[in-house]
């Protein structure tokens, strides 16, 4: 049988030192293509780029970079015939330098490039490592490993596959992780604000965000409390967007006006 064609993108570049090592032990079991920004572009979410043009370069043997975000290399791909020799039958996403846990899903490029290939019908993983740049090939092999894992499962019926999976920072030894636990979003806070500052022309300007470590609502089988135990944590997302239990409060807000007094 032909090897699984895996398509790879991240939102840290196409020469960030996690995608390499992901690709790296994702190729010892699957043919992978990269195409991924060419600058960084954390926190662009799922924007697209419509207003502007695209510039696309080779970068090395089935290593493609694209001037726009995320979401972007990824549609390319999957529209793009000259990038992709057939369509993929995995997209995998990161390995991000620093976590994606609770509403970080919501803000995060590498959470939206999988995104991208479910929300096109491919099968999708995100992978992100607690600690930056720290040790990279422990988080690979077990990325690799939960990739193909995912090729092997009986998929759901419904929307296909989203998988969320974020490694806290390895251990040394011949068991860098706890383990890996199936888990939920939990809540993250980080530090809230708007910081407003004066450039050298006296012309007013803003950083969103303070200072300070994102803290974290202990929540039972959330992803957040499993890396705080050394777990790796996988969660399932979903590409739903409406909310079921609240039709009876759309239905009132729908519904017929009462005429004014008169």
């Amino acid at each position: 049988m032909s090897r699984p064609l895996l398509l790879a993108s991240n939102d840290d570049g196409y020469d960030a030192p996690g995608l390499r090592g992901m690709v790296e032990a994702l190729r010892s079991w699957a043919d992978v293509v990269v195409v991924a920004p060419k600058h960084e572009q954390s926190g662009q979410s799922h924007s697209i780029s419509l207003h502007h043009p695209l510039r696309h370069e080779v970068m090395g043997d089935d290593v493609h970079a694209i001037d726009g975000t995320p979401a972007d290399c990824v549609y390319c791909a999957l529209y793009r015939e000259d990038l992709l020799p057939r369509r993929p039958d995995l997209v995998v996403s990161g390995m991000n330098h620093g976590p994606n846990l609770g509403s970080d899903v919501y803000y995060s490029g590498t959470v939206a490039a999988a995104r991208e290939g479910a929300l096109r019908g491919v099968p999708a993983l995100a992978f992100s490592m607690v600690g930056g740049a720290g040790p990279v090939a422990p988080c690979a092999r077990l990325a690799s490993d939960l990739a193909k894992r995912t090729l092997e499962a009986v998929p759901p019926e419904g929307q296909p596959v989203l998988l969320n999976v974020n490694f806290p920072r390895p251990s040394v030894g011949d068991r860098p992780f706890a383990g890996v636990r199936a888990t939920r979003l939990g809540r993250r806070h980080y530090s809230e604000g708007v910081d407003v500052r004066r450039d050298p022309r006296g012309r007013e300007y803003f950083w969103i965000g303070l200072p300070g470590a994102p803290k974290h609502v202990p929540l039972d089988g959330s992803d957040t409390d499993a890396i705080e135990a050394g777990m790796v944590s996988v969660t399932p997302l979903t590409l739903e967007a409406t909310r079921g239990d609240h039709f009876g409060l759309a239905s009132f807000v729908a519904g017929p006006r009462p005429h004014a007094a008169e």
